[in-house]
């Protein structure tokens, strides 16, 4: 398929700068793939379309104050220095994005709060792209310490607002554990305590896999042939719990239920021979767009996502192209809220 089958008008009167109310009263489509029925719902409704034995998989990453303000030494410019990825921890060495990008060269001094933390670039790797060695003497614990007391909320640059204290919880899933993510899986982020508590009093079962959100999630597709891009590759465990979990809903026949497309990517990249669910982990660049033939999951829990995106393209993968693009025409016209703290969307 062609970048350009992707397109559609987003006005930004539909995207959420702020979550709903209470999480899981954010509204919900379900999308029935087998008669192409739209239903209009509200999330905690999800309960209704899930039996005893179903299984849904949420991605357990945990998103870090990624977003730093520093000032650059001699000048004292402001300097923006968002994490990606931590290259070594005992050296403190992190592939970061600088923006203003031409005021940093290779070689400069970067200071962050009064000092507490002192940064080097050591490398470019992108236009945007920098190494920086952190000149922090204590351990890795400590380290993040200081970086937790610093960082900002990494909220999308399109959310047109500052942080708010209560962004540090509402940009979190409630399940949230492993930390490592730069972004939060946003279809996580409607279930409640509460919520899941009715799902297991139906005998449905929750699991989870870990699958550390990098930008490249989000990253710019920019080739019309979709074949020819390349996603950024993220981290991700598939552990022993979550097989044994899968599979046993898969050897009874019940659905298996990916909360998010960075849950549906982690899956399907542990795929065995005998399409099951194997324990994996390590590096995923997975890029799932139409046609594509799922192997786990009967059904898939996602937000509204942005023209031309990555994201967009597996929901359409997985619900059908013409049925997903209408879904997001009824979307637009019923006032649906888009991308991370927007509306759901079940596809069954």
């Amino acid at each position: 398929m062609k970048l350009s089958e992707f397109k559609f008008d987003l006005p930004n009167s539909l995207i959420a700068n702020d979550p709903a109310e209470n999480r899981d009263d954010a509204r919900m489509m379900v999308i029935h793939k087998a008669t192409g029925k739209i239903e209009h719902k509200v999330f905690k409704d999800i309960v209704n379309y899930f039996d005893e034995g179903d299984v849904f998989v949420g991605n357990d990453t945990m998103v870090f104050p990624a977003r730093l303000y520093g000032r650059k030494e001699k000048t004292g410019a402001k300097i923006e220095v968002f994490l990606l990825r931590e290259l070594n921890p005992e050296l403190h060495l992190w592939d970061v994005l600088v923006d203003p990008a031409r005021k940093i060269r290779v070689g400069n001094k970067l200071y962050f709060g009064d000092g507490d933390l002192v940064a080097e670039v050591v490398d470019n790797t992108t236009s945007r792209g920098r190494t920086i060695r952190f000149l922090y003497e204590g351990d890795s614990e400590s380290f993040e310490r200081v970086v937790e007391s610093l960082g900002e909320t990494p909220l999308p640059k399109y959310i047109k607002r500052k942080v708010k204290p209560e962004d540090k919880e509402r940009f979190q899933t409630i399940y949230a554990k492993n930390k490592g993510a730069v972004a939060a899986p946003t279809a996580g982020l409607h279930f409640t305590k509460q919520l899941m508590k009715r799902l297991q009093i139906k005998g449905i079962d929750f699991t989870f896999v870990t699958l550390h959100i990098g930008l490249g999630t989000f990253r710019a597709v920019d080739v019309e042939d979709l074949t020819k891009h390349k996603m950024d590759s993220e981290n991700f465990i598939v552990g022993p719990e979550a097989v044994k979990v899968v599979n046993r809903a898969l050897e009874s026949k019940n659905k298996v239920c990916a909360v998010g497309t960075t849950t549906m990517r982690a899956l399907e990249t542990a795929v065995s021979a005998t399409n099951r669910l194997k324990e994996r982990s390590g590096w995923t660049d997975k890029f799932i767009f139409p046609p594509y033939d799922f192997k786990i999951c009967s059904a898939m829990v996602t937000n509204f996502h942005q023209p031309e995106s990555t994201l967009m393209m597996m929901a359409c993968a997985f619900g059908g192209y013409d049925l997903v693009m209408k879904a997001y025409e009824v979307a637009k016209k019923e006032k649906y809220k888009f991308l991370t703290y927007g509306d759901a969307m079940l596809i069954i």
